[in-house]
C-alpha cells in the first residue's frame, strides 16, 4: 500500500472545497503535501496554515508547464506517491434552449478542458514521476486519485457539459489502472454526490437543507472531509484500483 507519512502528495484544486479537506487530510497523516490552485491567496493561506509540510504552486491545471512544475515541487518535497485531482468547474446550460438558444461551443469546451483534460494532465504527469519511486514490499509505487460526480451516471438537466467531462473520468479510469499496472501505480475514481462545498456556499441555509434531505441516508449534504476519508484510504488499500466509487449517501438524481 502506499504509504502516507512521509510521502509527498500533490492535491490539484486544494486550496479550497474537497481539495483543501483532502489536503488537511494527508498533511494529518504525516504527508509533505503540494496544493497546487490558480487561487493563490487561498492556497498560500492555507499553507501558512499547515505550516511545515505544505507548499503552494499556483496551477492552471490545464497548463502543461505548470503542472509539471507542481509535480516537479512534489517531487522535491519527497516521493510523489499520492496525486489528488480536485480541481474542476461546471456551466449550468442545456443544450439547447429557446430562449438562450443552442449551448455556446466554447464553454462546453472550457468545462471539458478544465475537468478532463486538467484531470488527465495531472494523472500523466504524476504517473511519469511516481515511475521512479522505489517499489514498496507490495510492489506500488504510487496511486492517482480522480474526482468524477454522479452527474457521469445521473445528469440532470443542464449539466450536459459538467456530465460529458466528469463521465469522461470515468471512462479513463480502467484504462489508466491497466496502462499503468506494469509499474505498480494504481488508478481510481471518487464520484460525490451532494457535497457543502463553495459551489453551494451561495445558497441559503434552508436551500441546503432541502437539497441534503434528497439524500436517502444520511439525509444531508456530504461533509468534505468525508471526501478525503475516502481518499486516504484509497491511498492505503491496495486492492482499490481502476473503479469508481461512488460516495453519496445512495442518492439517484432526479432530472432536475
Amino acid at each position: 500500500m502506499a504509504q502516507i507519512e512521509g510521502s509527498s502528495v500533490l492535491v490539484t484544486g486544494g486550496a479550497s472545497g474537497l481539495g483543501e479537506a483532502t489536503a488537511r487530510r494527508f498533511h494529518a497523516g504525516g504527508a509533505h503535501v503540494t496544493i497546487a490552485d490558480v487561487q493563490e491567496e487561498k492556497g498560500q493561506a492555507l499553507v501558512a496554515e499547515l505550516g511545515s509540510r505544505a507548499t503552494f504552486v499556483k496551477t492552471d491545471v490545464t497548463d502543461e508547464e505548470a503542472v509539471g512544475a507542481a509535480v516537479e515541487a512534489a517531487a522535491a518535497a519527497g516521493p510523489l506517491r499520492v496525486t489528488v485531482s480536485c480541481a474542476g468547474t461546471g456551466w449550468p446550460q442545456q443544450i439547447f434552449h429557446h430562449k438562450k438558444g443552442p449551448h455556446p461551443l466554447e464553454i462546453f469546451q472550457k468545462v471539458i478542458e478544465i475537468n478532463l483534460f486538467g484531470t488527465f494532465n495531472a494523472q500523466r504527469l504524476s504517473a511519469a514521476a511516481m515511475a521512479e519511486n522505489e517499489p514498496n514490499a507490495d510492489g506500488e509505487r504510487g496511486v492517482l486519485v480522480n474526482t468524477a460526480s454522479v452527474a457521469a451516471f445521473d445528469g440532470q438537466i443542464g449539466q450536459v457539459a459538467y456530465s460529458a467531462s466528469k463521465g469522461a473520468i470515468v471512462g479513463t479510469t480502467l484504462p489508466v489502472a491497466r496502462d499503468l499496472a506494469r509499474y505498480g501505480i494504481r488508478n481510481v475514481t471518487i464520484a460525490p454526490g451532494l457535497f457543502d462545498t463553495p459551489l453551494l456556499a451561495a445558497l441559503p441555509e434552508d436551500a441546503k437543507a432541502s437539497l441534503g434531505a434528497q439524500v436517502p441516508f444520511p439525509p444531508r449534504l456530504g461533509d468534505p472531509a468525508e471526501f478525503a476519508d475516502l481518499a486516504a484510504h484509497i491511498a492505503t488499500n491496495p486492492l482499490l484500483n481502476g473503479e469508481t466509487i461512488r460516495l453519496d449517501g445512495a442518492i439517484r438524481m432526479s432530472p432536475k
